[in-house]
This record gives structure tokens, sequence and C-alpha cells, in this order.
């Protein structure tokens, strides 16, 4: 199945998507360590659809530890915000973004998973709804003091005065081959729920341009994180989300790209992940072992793989471990 925009503004858009995102170049943001200001910039991929990127790379404080592309779609009625950032700084820098290039007001926000990049700038957007599915909102109150003590440690002031503001309404998306269609305003959404990268993967897609907020389910040119990773569905996921024939695709780690450039690159590793711990396994390799065996040269320039692989292997070398002890007994 492709996703193709409406039939009222399909050519126009179906231009201004390839235009955009094919010929502009990433806007990663420029940032001011002394001033604490993440230099966020909104890029327009289609008529009132913008991204808002973020470093290709591993948290620092050289980098305000913004790593994760947010996003926001006007709709004539108000803002749709994706995400909202890894702290209540950036949070509130995103929401002055948002009023210095359209006049209209924010109304939602939508958080793709349970990470805290997408929802520790959520105490800026307080008075407005903020969306997750039910799992996610679950994890969220599970794990956000955790996340909190770890971001204050990972990236220092830039976290001033961030506490967890989790999202309030739950976002409801059957099972199954046709989604969710959600209308707000002059858009039609196409909401999709996964498993794999997390216990719930949301992408979304604004049916009018074709592009998709894809979250953590693609990773382009940079490492995977695997914290709440589980292989095989991860897989399954993007095998279903290829289906769809996405036009543009913005991953919440790493440049938009068109079509399934990303989605490739992400089941490429997962699939060299998968059989190369399993046989390391297999070989009764230590994890320490298995840090120093041979990595694909592709693999070794993607971002953050001096530390992301390290977790990688830390995160879901045990599982394969147990299985072959499962297999053993």
């Amino acid at each position: 199945m492709r996703v193709f925009a409406s039939l009222a503004l399909g050519s126009v858009l179906a231009l201004g998507v390839v235009a955009a995102a094919g010929a502009a170049t990433p806007a990663e943001p420029i940032v001011d360590v002394g001033r604490l200001d993440y230099g966020l910039k909104a890029r327009a991929l289609a008529p009132g659809v913008w991204v808002v990127e973020g470093a290709n790379a591993d948290f620092t404080v050289q980098n305000g530890c913004n790593i994760i592309n947010t996003g926001f779609i006007a709709t004539g009625k108000g803002v749709v915000v994706i995400n909202t950032g890894v702290s209540k700084r950036q949070g509130e820098q995103l929401r002055a973004l948002i009023a210095r290039t359209t006049p209209e007001p924010v109304i939602k926000v939508v958080q793709l998973n349970l990470h805290p990049d997408y929802f520790l700038g959520h105490q800026a957007f307080a008075d407005v709804p903020r969306l997750a599915t039910p799992a996610t909102r679950a994890g969220v109150a599970r794990e956000a003091s955790a996340y909190e003590d770890n971001l204050y440690r990972l990236c220092g002031d830039w976290m001033k005065d961030t506490k967890a503001l989790a999202p309030d309404v739950d976002m409801e998306i059957p099972s199954g081959l046709q989604g969710r269609t959600w209308k707000v305003g002059q858009r039609e959404f196409e909401l999709r729920e996964w498993t794999g990268h997390t216990d719930s993967d949301v992408v979304l897609i604004d049916k009018q341009s074709g592009v998709a907020f894809v979250g953590g389910l693609v990773f382009a040119k940079r490492i995977p994180t695997t914290p709440h990773a589980k292989v095989g569905p991860w897989l399954e996921s993007l095998k279903a989300l290829e289906a769809l024939g996405l036009r543009t695709v913005v991953p919440s780690h790493g440049p938009v790209h068109q079509g399934a450039e990303g989605i490739a690159q992400t089941r490429r590793y997962l699939q060299w992940l998968d059989g190369h711990f399993k046989k390391a396994a297999e070989q009764g390799l230590e994890m320490n072992e298995l840090l120093r065996t041979p990595v694909p040269e592709e693999f070794k320039g993607w971002a953050a793989f001096s530390t992301e692989y390290t977790r990688n292997v830390a995160h879901l070398y045990p599982v394969y471990e147990r299985e072959v002890l499962k297999r053993g007994r």
C-alpha cells in the first residue's frame, strides 16, 4: 500500500515535498553552550510541515544533548507538535521557534515513544493536550525519574529546571493493517503503532504531503538505540513500514531522506547484529570478547558508533546468552 497526497492538493504538494526534502540540506542547529541556546531551525518539508533537526550524534554537553528530530504541522486550526526534546529549555525554544514560523497556535503534542528526548520538553507545552499511547504513558510513569537523573548527569546545565511532565491523553491506535485516520483542522493523519524499538512505536503520516514521522523505528546513518529493543519484532515492523511505500521519511535520529533508505539501513544493521550475537553466544564469548570482534566498516562509520554499539552489546547480548543456556538444558 502507498501513502498518496490528497486529491485536492496532491500534484502541487508532491512537487513541494520533492523540492524541499530532496534539494534542501539538513538544518542542524548551531549550539551556543555559553548561552544555553540550542540554535533550533525549522526546515520546511512541504507547505505547513516543518522538521527541526537535532545533531546526528550521541548526547553531549557540546550539542546540548539535542539529538532528536522534532517537527510541527500547521493544520489550519492550530499546530500539531511531534516530540518536544530533551529538556524544559529545549521545549521552550522549540515553542518560540514555532511562534516565529507560523501564526497558528499550538493545540496538540504527539509523543511517538517513551524515550526521554521525546518528552522532557513537555513542560513548555503544559497548556495543551499531550498525546501518547497507553503503553508509552505507562513507560513514562515507570522510567521518567531515572531518565531525569541520567540526563542531568550527561547534559549538565542544559537540564536546569527540567522535570518530567507526562503525556496526559491516550492515543488509541487499533491494531491491524489500517491503523487510524486522525483529522485535525484541514489535515488528515495516518497513525500506526508497531513494536520493536520499544513496546509502542508510533508512526505519524501527513496524508496531504506524504511526510512520515517514523520515530525510533528508523535510524539513518546512526547506530540504533536499544534499551527497550526486541530485534525480531523490530524487523517485522520494518517490513510492514516498508510496505507503506513512504515518500519523505523523518526518523527521530539521523537525516531526513526519501523512500526506504533508512529502513534498509536499520534492517541491515539489525540483521547483522542478530546473526553476530547468535554466533558469539553459541561460541561462548563473553561480553568483552564480543566487543573486540570485527564490525562491518559501514556501521563503524555511522554516528554514535563508539558509544552506542557498546550499549547495544550491554542491552541485547545477555538475551542471546540466555537463549543458548536455555537450549542447553
